[in-house]
């Protein structure tokens, strides 16, 4: 039986609304942001054109952008970092489960979660001990008194403190994507290579994990773009304090357009953010490219 063939008109008719409000959505904000960044604004009174000169001050003459940077890069690899235990993890419900979905939604709760909500179930763990914190009594039971912190207010170990809340907190949403992958491997497969003597460990390193590369990138890549934007999560625990050592692009970016009305020199962090998602974006997928020609 022949497949119907839908005239291209007919499809351009059905994709033209929403490829109409994604230009408006995404677009159009980033044209905005991209004019606004030539200017001197505070966003409400005229606007003084100054070229270039915003990410020539944003580049030479910030001290906190350059830190932000920093921040921001290794909030995106700690976040990359969960994602092949979340695969592993996948596996072993998948291979050991019976019933898996239960565990799969349990870890999938925090995702679910308000963020205000997050934040504030961990900023109380963070609290000192005098303040009712549980992990600094939780140190102290144990004997482990050296090993307490201001964990929000200690610049040292602030940073830090964020990036377990955020894996903690995702670790559930890329562990769906990665047993959702793993579940459609049809099971056919697994017993053939039964036959030929690869089971268990031997099966996923073959077929499992190959199989799942396009999604594995996926999360990548939601992992990794998601993070360079993160901003909700650190301005309810910290504000990007103390002493701005837990300030990242966002923030920073928030900060300038809206607590000091710089709203042009805030544009211009904005697209460097931007710039900086989609070279890590085609990045990422020319290295997956490369890995899944190598695979096939």
């Amino acid at each position: 039986m022949n497949a119907l063939k839908v005239p291209a008109r007919t499809i351009a008719l059905f994709v033209l609304p929403c490829l109409l409000l994604y230009v408006c959505l995404v677009f159009v904000p980033i044209f905005f942001s991209m004019y606004n960044s030539t200017f001197d604004w505070n966003g409400i009174g005229v606007k003084k054109f100054v070229g270039l000169d915003n990410y020539t001050r944003l580049f030479t003459e910030d001290n906190v952008f350059w830190p932000a940077v920093r921040h921001t890069l290794m909030f995106a690899v700690f976040s990359m970092l969960e994602i092949p235990f979340a695969l592993y993890l996948a596996t072993l419900i998948n291979r050991f489960v019976k019933k898996p979905n239960f565990f799969v939604t349990s870890y999938f709760v925090p995702v679910i979660l308000s963020v205000v909500i997050i934040g504030q179930l961990w900023k109380t763990i963070y609290n000192p001990a005098s303040l009712g914190g549980m992990l600094n009594q939780v140190l102290d039971a144990l004997g482990l008194h050296s090993w307490t912190h201001a964990w929000l207010s200690d610049p040292d170990v602030a940073m830090y403190a964020l990036y377990f809340v955020a894996l903690w907190q995702y670790l559930g949403y890329h562990l769906l994507i990665q047993f959702t992958g793993i579940s459609n491997i049809p099971t056919e497969i697994y017993e053939a290579a039964k036959i030929d003597g690869a089971d268990g460990f031997k099966a996923d390193w073959y077929i499992t994990f190959p199989l799942v590369v396009p999604i594995f990138k996926i999360s990548i890549i939601l992992a990794f773009i998601g993070s360079l934007q993160s901003f909700d999560m650190i301005m309810v625990m910290t504000g990007g304090g103390p002493a701005h050592s837990t300030d990242v692009i966002a923030t920073h970016m928030y900060n300038m357009s809206f607590m000091s009305s710089k709203f042009g020199y805030g544009s211009s962090i904005a697209m460097v953010l931007v710039a900086v998602c989609l070279i890590a974006t085609v990045i990422i997928n020319a290295l997956f490219n490369q890995v899944e020609k190598k695979i096939g």
